[in-house]
């Protein structure tokens, strides 16, 4: 037996109907209420006639039988029940980007075909923008922040709309070949929807199994699990990302309360550690030294009475500098540093808890993780350090939304099996663990020699001085390309190149240290912590 993402939140809700399920600005709702409103916007849409079209068996890979909803809204109670409803309408949640502009929102909506489009107030004038652009015109719902005249024409009030609809079960049936579909922008191109079967996304990118690794077949089987466990997560990325609302499914599949800051618009360090104290909060998800740092220094601010068990972080690197901060603070803190990707979900974990930090970068690969080789036509062999692609097998995404040539070059066929590689670079480490060097996109080639800037930033932050550090390429008419170091430096802190050239040198080969370095007061990133390479190519060839 398969499972699916409906069948599971209906049966925990059934075993454990009182239990808190989700925690935001002073109100808890538990599983029973959760579950009358996720069923209340199924209902809805499928009065709107949003469900399943088909069959998936009938699809070829890139193609979708559902009924799109689109999730334009910041983290709240709603994305993650209209996220869930949609499901249980037979229809699929599609993530959207808040950040976009008119014509960026425009291509999505257009792109994914989306039938209807929940969207939160403060984001109504972007999407008046849009609707003119689109090639359809889909159900609108609006989701009340306050924000004066959001409600677009023909648009329904969210609240309002599942007050009117129905609390039965949906008459629909739910399946494991229904879809979850994760839009991911990548380090270039157009954003892309990632479709995977939700039985495989269970399992491989949600991690759900039982003892030993084995595959959890029986939903009476995953609810004794959640029986035993009581969890409280907070995902501290926004859930347009998808390691967030990963995080938030993980927490509801195993029984627990998904918790929320009060402040959605921004990483506030003291809104995410005060929300943690108050509320138990056993597990915090993070990307990276970005979400690290103003959480370590606002520790040292002011410490807190934590239940923290976990720290989960992904996207981005920890660097072994802010890890040893970390557990000097919270010396009964277990970090588990998750290598994945959208079109893989979880290829490896390296973890650190004690006294020492794990070397950052190197990650004990799960048993479906390879390395290809440079032509992706093999495998290199556990032990062979030659560089080559990160691989993921078994269970892997079916391909992308409407696009049959990326799907054939993401998800090639190599050594009679299907391997999704989302374009990083690896090699494996004498010790059976796998070295991540970094995405192909980013990676500076420097008079012949290969640079991967992931790489190079790891070793600038641990330079004292160092808050915050992309690396970039810029061209060189002696190199080609040189490598530049783009730095927010820490306050009352000196950086420079010499400096920086030396801490580096420590673990690098002199042709990958940088030749400049620009300081600037912040480096740009997305709301979800991921480096925005784009503009910091742009700031180090302006300062060249």
């Amino acid at each position: 037996m398969e499972l699916n993402l409906a069948d599971v939140h209906e049966a925990i809700a059934d075993a454990f109907p009182d239990r808190p399920c989700l925690i935001w600005r002073g109100r808890t709702w538990t599983w029973a209420e959760t579950t009358d409103r996720t069923r209340r916007f199924a209902n809805l849409l499928l009065e709107h006639g949003l469900t399943r079209r088909g069959d998936l068996a009938d699809c070829a890979q890139w193609e979708s039988p559902h009924a799109h909803v689109a999730l334009y809204a910041t983290n709240g109670n709603a994305y993650l029940e209209a996220m869930i409803g949609a499901f249980k309408a037979g229809a699929v949640g599609v993530n959207i980007n808040y950040r976009y502009v008119a014509e960026e929102l425009a291509y999505v909506l257009n792109d994914s075909g989306a039938a209807a489009v929940l969207y939160q107030g403060s984001f109504a004038a972007t999407l008046a923008e849009a609707l003119p652009l689109l090639e359809h015109e889909p159900l609108l719902i609006r989701v009340d922040d306050g924000t004066p005249d959001s409600l677009l024409p023909g648009a329904l009030d969210y609240e309002e709309a599942l007050a009117r609809s129905s609390s039965a079960r949906p008459d629909v049936e739910w399946r494991p070949d229904d879809l979850y579909i994760l839009y991911t922008g990548g380090t270039t191109g157009y954003p892309k929807g990632v479709l995977w079967r939700q039985a495989d996304f269970l399992v491989a990118a949600l991690g759900i199994t039982g003892p030993g690794g084995t595959e959890i077949a029986a939903l009476d089987e995953l609810v004794e699990i959640a029986r035993r466990r009581h969890l409280r997560a907070l995902p501290a990325p926004p859930f347009m990302h998808g390691a967030a609302h990963w995080n938030a499914l993980s927490c509801w599949i195993g029984g627990g309360a998904v918790v929320i800051q009060d402040d959605t618009d921004r990483l506030d360090a003291a809104d995410v550690l005060d929300t943690c104290e108050r509320h138990g909060v056993t597990s915090i998800l993070i990307v990276g030294d970005a979400f690290a740092r103003p959480i370590v220094d606002e520790l040292r601010r002011r410490p807190r009475e934590l239940s923290l068990r976990h720290l989960l972080t992904g996207g981005a690197i920890l660097s072994p500098a802010v890890q040893a901060e970390l557990l000097e603070l919270l010396p009964d803190l277990k970090i588990v540093d998750v290598l994945g990707s959208s079109e893989t979900g979880r290829q490896a974990v390296a973890t650190a808890s004690g006294s020492e930090p794990d070397g950052a970068g190197r990650f004990k690969p799960a048993s479906t993780a390879v390395v290809l080789d440079e032509d992706r036509s093999g495998l290199v062999p556990r032990g062979d350090q030659t560089v080559g692609w990160l691989g993921q097998g078994g269970r892997v995404p079916r391909g992308y939304l409407g696009d049959p040539t990326k799907t054939a070059a993401t998800f090639p066929e190599v050594a009679g099996r299907r391997w999704a590689i989302a374009g990083d670079r690896a090699r494996w480490r004498p010790d059976g663990t796998i070295e991540l060097l970094g995405r192909e996109s980013v990676t500076i080639n420097t008079g012949g020699e290969k640079v991967f800037a992931e790489e190079v930033e790891q070793a600038l932050k641990a330079h004292p001085g160092v808050f915050d550090v992309l690396v970039a390429a810029r061209p060189s008419e002696r190199w080609g390309q040189e490598v530049v170091a783009v730095v927010a430096p820490r306050p009352d802190h000196h950086v420079d190149l010499e400096s920086l050239r030396q801490v580096a040198g420590e673990h690098l080969a002199r042709y990958k240290l940088p030749r400049a370095v620009v300081l600037v007061d912040a480096v740009k990133r997305s709301p979800s912590g991921k480096p925005d390479y784009a503009w910091a190519r742009s700031v180090a060839s302006e300062a060249g």
